[in-house]
């Protein structure tokens, strides 16, 4: 059409504005109103590659310029004798999609199209749409119409608006005026109309009134609202941008204030840097923090708080401190943990000899945590005596997990503000232990060792036990709120462990979310092989003998552990091979003063400390300050920094420590025999197997005796409520059966009346407390009264009912152990203990012990007396029959410690 001359052609919007149809080929589907345009320029646009590979048909830009609006009246379609439908190309004029339609360049009707189809014949080579359209005009208007004039009033003032609110309508207005033919605007209302909403970005529909409307102030009136819709959404972008633009002004204005006051402070030296640094470095941390969103809210307030308040003012250190704690907490730093059960098997065998149970709980506790990818959930609490080694088990569950270590002892603890904290109101506040754990170890996940438990004390600061609950508990510790803190923080992911004597002493509530594992100790052949593998070679160490041939035999080892150190534990056998080491402290001092000086001088060890280039000379200080001394007399004093390296002991010193001349080191044994009576004792006396409150089991003697008085009881040898109650027992059972012992000859004679008994048990210095005494007493008051000696190889232990049962009691494998050490060869346990024994008490310590296990004193009194004149008579008056339990005899060889018994 360009080449011919005739660039004109018909644009017509299309009802459905997602069709894609390049041929019309119904005419209600696009609108019958239209422009009839020129094309004034047309730019190529290569089409490129589709998605297939091929190359896209080539496409075209074109610019158009509608001179007058047209109708559509008739589809000319290949039934009509017209051009066949063809491609027609979408352009966009406007903003707005259109369907270009192919019209005659001269401005004549439809009908000469097909009267004259040489003008029109070349158009049947292409894919076009061909229509009759009719001219459309504007119905007349009178000029002075008042309603007119005041709409296009309106729209110049309404220009006015957008063109301080937009340049681009600016520039514009100023093409419109300058190509207006008239002077006046209000000659040609409907250009102003068709110009409002062409420069609108309106929707199309209301465009499309626009231009279908012939009558002017109709036209005037829709475009006028178009145009007030256009001045709402450039007000409403305005507004946009003028509120962005006062946030970026406010920031960028109190930036350079801040700069501005900083530099005027450092000016007037009111204020360094150091504050901004301090700031910038609680950033720093910050971001390698991930802080709980409640957390880092509070950061970002007491930041800005610091920000604004005077260095000099009390509080911003109160501030600069919680800052300080609160970037130093872990949030979400935690050490990578290893579950790997032969790790955890290798660190507990290498760090711990024995205790195979503990250690099988620990293993199976790992495997859970395995399975389950965490040990959240769980407290575990080591009770046992003192020395056995439960903060180190602590440390080796830390090592074979891979967690960090923290230590704090709550034994004594009686004020609440060292488990929750001090509010930060008062001076010299700190938060609580666990969250100073947690700044230490600088992980989420650390192992904390809880020490002492069953100690935990209670004044007048709060009941540090409950706190301490709060703490522990799985359940509640998920957002622990400390009061210095003042914000939750998740102790879920720190395994507690605790270490406590006694169970008795640990509160209820505390217990019941424990899982208890018993530490009762190590029997002596355990002893001897750790002091052998660890604590000989830490005390010849720390002696400074690591080098020099010092030999502590095994027999002085067993000498320790016999004659020294009977306690359960090994702390009180470390200290005496640490008196062992008295025993290489002593061989120190024999070394040194065998050698003498000349062989180890001490200006040798001195000399590379006064060459330290550090070393300086200060003054001495006198005894006594007031003492007027001139300053020329002063004795000068050399310090240095630098260590002082340890002499050599020469290889020509050998020390042998033996149980010969263990005495001189470590002096006379403590513990003399292991039981008072070796030889058969006179009637009255039984024995009985005690539990000592240091961790270890002894065998106590019971003696009873009578004397004309008033049928009283006397009780001596330091005992516990609950030993005089098993005495009380004892005797009023003897006195309720004194027809079935044979001691009366009819049942219902009073007996007693006129004598007192007076029961004792020897080292009265020793307290003895618990229920394990009442068979032994028992049997102490028959063998007084029926004038019977007692077996000294027989020794028993076990609690009585005022009816005669045996019932179980504690400590089963120390007060073994002290029998074993004793030569005992018959020991009578109650019946409920049978698979304690059994199961908890290694062999070595049960062999050569024979064990009869009972349910009534009357079985206990016929093995006791068996084969005595007594038993006989009671066949009939204490049968007992079908014993629950039955006898368990052990033989084997006497070990060492049976026979020096024996010899002794």
């Amino acid at each position: 059409m360009m080449k011919r001359g005739q660039p004109y052609l018909g644009a017509f919007l299309l009802k459905d504005e997602n069709a894609d149809s390049d041929v019309i080929t119904d005419i209600n589907s696009v609108h019958k109103v239209g422009v009839f345009a020129q094309i004034t320029s047309v730019f190529p646009a290569p089409g490129g590659e589709g998605k297939d590979g091929a190359e896209k048909e080539e496409s075209l830009t074109a610019v158009l310029y509608p001179h007058r609006r047209i109708r559509m009246t008739e589809l000319i379609t290949p039934s009509h004798g017209g051009v066949p439908a063809a491609k027609v190309q979408p352009v966009v004029e406007e903003g707005q999609e259109a369907k270009i339609e192919e019209e005659e360049a001269r401005p004549i009707d439809a009908s000469s199209v097909i009267s004259t189809p040489m003008q029109t014949s070349f158009l049947k080579d292409y894919a076009i749409s061909i229509v009759k359209v009719e001219n459309m005009y504007a119905q007349p208007y009178n000029k002075s119409n008042q309603t007119i004039r005041a709409i296009v009033a309106e729209l110049v003032s309404v220009f006015k608006e957008i063109a301080g609110l937009n340049p681009l309508f600016r520039d514009q207005i100023t093409n419109f005026t300058i190509s207006q033919t008239s002077t006046n605007i209000f000659d040609e209302p409907d250009k102003l109309a068709d110009f409002a909403a062409a420069v609108s970005t309106g929707e199309v529909g209301e465009l499309q009134d626009v231009l279908e409307s012939l009558d002017i102030e109709d036209r005037l009136q829709k475009a006028l609202l178009v145009l007030k819709k256009e001045l709402m959404n450039a007000q409403l972008q305005s507004k946009i941008s003028r509120d962005v633009e006062s946030k970026i002004q406010k920031r960028q204005r109190e930036y350079f204030l801040m700069e501005q006051l900083k530099g005027i402070k450092k000016e007037l030296g009111m204020e360094s840097d150091g504050k901004d640094k301090l700031i910038e470095k609680f950033k720093e941390r910050a971001e390698q923090l991930k802080m709980p969103e409640v957390v880092r809210k509070v950061f970002d307030e007491e930041l800005n708080k610091l920000q604004h308040l005077e260095p000099a003012a009390s509080e911003a250190n109160v501030t600069r401190n919680y800052l300080d704690w609160l970037t130093q907490i872990p949030w979400g730093v935690h050490s990578i943990e290893n579950y790997s059960i032969a790790h955890a098997t290798k660190v507990l065998e290498e760090d711990h000899y024995g205790l195979q149970d503990v250690k099988s709980r620990i293993l199976e506790f790992l495997a859970v945590g395995k399975l389950r990818g965490t040990v959240e959930g769980k407290i575990i609490c080591f009770v046992g005596p003192p020395g056995v080694g439960k903060t180190s088990i602590g440390k080796s569950i830390a090592r074979a997990l891979n967690r960090q270590f923290f230590r704090f002892s709550v034994g004594g603890l009686t004020d609440v503000a060292e488990i929750k904290g001090h509010r930060r109101t008062y001076v010299g506040a700190l938060p609580s232990k666990i969250i100073q754990a947690l700044k230490r170890v600088g992980t989420e996940n650390p192992l904390v060792l809880i020490d002492e438990v069953d100690k935990i004390g209670r004044g007048h600061n709060g009941d540090p036990a409950s706190a301490l609950l709060e703490m522990l508990d799985p359940e509640q510790n998920t957002a622990f709120l400390d009061h210095y803190m003042d914000v939750p923080v998740d102790l879920s992911r720190v395994l507690f462990v605790c270490t406590a004597n006694v169970l008795d002493t640990i509160p209820a509530p505390l217990l019941d979310r424990m899982e208890v594992l018993e530490v009762s100790g190590y029997v002596a052949d355990e002893k001897s092989v750790i002091a052998d593998k660890y604590l000989a070679p830490q005390a010849r160490e720390a002696s400074g003998l690591k080098d020099v041939d010092v030999t502590l035999e095994p027999a002085a080892i067993d000498s320790l552990i016999k004659y020294y150190c009977r306690e359960s534990g090994v702390r009180n056998l470390k200290k005496h091979i640490d008196k062992a080491c008295s025993i290489y402290r002593k061989a120190a001092l024999k070394i040194v003063q065998d050698l003498g000086e000349d062989a180890l001088p001490e200006e040798e060890a001195t000399k590379e400390e006064i060459k330290d280039e550090h070393a300086a000379a200060v003054d001495e200080q006198q005894p006594n300050p007031t003492a007027s001394v001139p300053q020329h007399e002063h004795h000068k004093a050399i310090v240095t920094t630098q260590d002082r390296k340890p002499l050599k002991v020469p290889d020509t010193v050998h020390i042998r420590i033996g149980v010969d001349n263990l005495k001189d080191y470590v002096g006379p044994p403590i513990y003399h025999k292991d039981r008072l009576y070796v030889k058969a004792p006179p009637a009255g006396v039984s024995t009985g197997l005690g539990y000592l409150g240091n961790g270890s089991g002894s065998v106590m003697p019971i003696e009873a005796t009578s004397m004309p008085g008033k049928g009283g009881l006397q009780l001596t040898g330091k005992l516990g409520e609950v030993i005089r109650e098993s005495a009380q027992i004892g005797l009023s059972w003897v006195k309720s059966h004194a027809f079935d012992l044979g001691l009366t000859k009819e049942p219902s004679e009073q007996w007693l009346n006129d004598r007192d008994v007076h029961l004792h048990m020897p080292e009265g210095g020793i307290g003895k407390e618990g229920p394990s005494a009442g068979t032994a007493i028992l049997s102490a008051f028959v063998s007084l009264f029926t004038n019977t000696k007692i077996n000294p190889d027989i020794a028993m232990t076990g609690e009585i009912s005022l009816v005669g049962q045996v019932l179980p009691v504690g400590g089963l494998k120390e007060k073994i152990l002290a029998a074993h050490r004793a030569g005992i060869k018959t020991i009578l346990a109650p019946a409920a203990n049978r698979a304690d024994i059994e199961e908890n008490v290694p062999k070595s310590v049960k062999t050569g012990i024979r064990f009869v296990y009972v349910e009534d004193v009357r079985q206990v009194l016929q093995e006791v007396f068996k084969g005595e004149p007594v038993t006989e008579k009671w066949k009939e008056t204490l049968a007992y029959e079908e014993p629950a339990t039955s006898e368990e005899e052990v033989i084997a060889e006497p070990s060492r410690e049976q026979a020096a018994a024996v010899q002794n």
